[in-house]
């Protein structure tokens, strides 16, 4: 085929890790794949040119049915604490095709979602319906814009077949772009297997791919651990940032990378509320938004459980050392969430009462069902819909303090303004925006979807005529739920 053209270049290394860890198999063919969407910004990233292809050979390639020259496709297998729960896992519905290398010498995995049963599908069909693919693709592009780590999405093929759900949805595949798709739940199942050298293999493994710089240290399994403690401790804090609820944070869903991953049940937080939970099978609430640090913490100490036979070989050393290194997640932490809170009030230098103004005008967001995104973008001054909580006397009060706060060592407004704009988002993907897009792209008209993903990437910019991408969902007494797509 045209991978030459296109620009492939195809670099598998994965596939070499030791057999238990893989499966080598091709995606099942599909009847009469059709293009929905492709990337053309991320394509351009990652130096690939699809003008010169017609559509039908960019849905061959999308869906599986003609591989690139040089991919040679894999199902992983991991496992991972589900809800808490421990299981054996694995690709169910993915196959990564390759590892792609850019002009600017970078890799990424090339995967696809959707295609088809695998050895670890269980009792799953291994394929995926075009709601839930391209809830990912809007959401995954969305959180880019927003500057967040994540997995990319080059395109959305429908598949001609039907998948059945509780009713019969269109089928349809992702490609999914990621630095790696290694996970915790992949250490955890390196560290079960029958094979001892495989953890040894893939913690090798990784350092090579994603930390080479750490190699030659004195112990680079401590210095792994730290470095994902700090990853994934930044990442949570811009998921917190921006409202974002991920809503499946199991072990196997979070990357040695440091990127988000799996977009199944995620959403973003309209009104304040620390306890919202969108997810249809979260009923705990175990991955509320304000629980999501604490099950950062808690995935974190699963990945140091899998670390601790290199760690050292004193087995109740290794555990002192990774129990010392998983406490201070808590301070890095907070660390983080009171840099990133401090920045969307743009507040400088240091005040010993910042936090109790951060904290009391949350409480008043809460207590008032104030919109969070909006909240901010009223202190930014923004043009966003009349409402009258902000004419509340609990409001005005805290605002006077914080219009002092700002003034402290003689800061301008402006300059507070000026961090404010560039961490405060004045559209995300609305909830019911990001349905009424999904409904119609269901019914084959592609407009809404389109419009959205316009929208949404220049998030922190002013842009016309999109006061109905701004407002919060009508209130409903009706909860909105996601769900997994499986």
């Amino acid at each position: 085929m045209s991978s030459n053209k296109i620009g492939w270049n195809f670099d598998n290394t994965y596939s070499k890790l030791p057999k238990s860890m893989l499966s080598k198999l091709s995606p099942n063919p599909v009847k009469h794949p059709e293009i929905i969407i492709i990337n053309q910004n991320l394509s351009k990233e990652l130096s690939l040119n699809f003008s010169g292809v017609e559509n039908e050979e960019l849905a061959s390639i999308f869906s599986g049915n003609l591989l690139p020259d040089g991919s040679e496709s894999i199902a992983q297998a991991y496992a991972g604490h589900q809800f808490g729960h421990f299981t054996m896992l694995g690709d169910g519905r993915t196959i990564i095709i390759g590892e792609h290398i850019d002009k600017k010498n970078k890799r990424f995995d090339i995967q696809f979602k959707g295609s088809g049963k695998t050895p670890y599908s269980r009792n799953g069909d291994g394929r995926a319906a075009l709601g839930p693919m391209l809830r990912e693709y809007v959401i995954s592009e969305a959180m880019h814009y927003l500057g967040i780590p994540t997995t990319r999405s080059l395109a959305v093929v429908k598949t001609g077949e039907t998948v059945m759900r509780e009713t019969p949805l269109t089928g349809a595949i992702l490609t999914r772009v990621a630095e790696s798709h290694i996970r915790v739940g992949t250490f955890q199942y390196a560290n079960i297997t029958e094979n001892q050298k495989n953890l040894k293999t893939l913690f090798d493994y990784t350092i090579d791919r994603h930390y080479p710089n750490i190699k030659k240290s004195k112990n680079a399994a401590i210095d792994l651990l730290k470095i994902v403690i700090q990853k994934q401790a930044k990442l949570v804090t811009e998921w917190m940032r921006v409202g974002f609820i991920h809503g499946v944070m199991n072990t196997d869903n979070m990357t040695i990378s440091g990127e988000t991953i799996d977009y199944g049940p995620c959403a973003f937080m309209d009104i304040y509320n620390p306890e919202t939970v969108f997810s249809s099978i979260d009923h705990q609430g175990r991955y509320a938004y304000f629980n999501q640090p604490g099950i950062t913490k808690w995935n974190l100490a699963r990945f140091a459980e899998s670390l601790i036979p290199i760690i050292d070989k004193n087995k109740d050393q290794a555990i002192s050392t990774a129990t010392k290194i998983i406490n201070n997640f808590a301070e890095i932490y907070k660390k983080y969430w009171l840099e990133m809170m401090k920045n969307k009030l743009g507040l400088f230098d240091e005040n010993e009462n910042d936090e109790i103004l951060i904290t009391d005008l949350l409480m008043w967001m809460y207590k008032n069902k104030a919109d969070y995104t909006n909240t901010f973008c009223y202190l930014m001054k923004e043009n966003i819909r009349e409402n009258k909580i902000y004419k509340n006397d609990t409001f005005i009060d805290w605002q006077k303090k914080w219009l002092k706060r700002l003034g402290f060592k003689n800061n301008s407004f402006e300059n507070s303004l000026n961090i404010m704009r560039k961490v405060n988002p004045l559209v995300i993907p609305r909830n019911h925006k990001v349905e009424e897009a999904l409904d119609a792209a269901n019914k084959n008209d592609l407009n809404l979807l389109n419009n959205l993903l316009k929208i949404l990437k220049t998030p922190y910019e002013s842009q016309k005529n999109i006061e109905d991408y701004r407002d919060p969902a009508p209130l409903s007494k009706k909860k909105y739920q996601t769900f997994c797509g499986t």
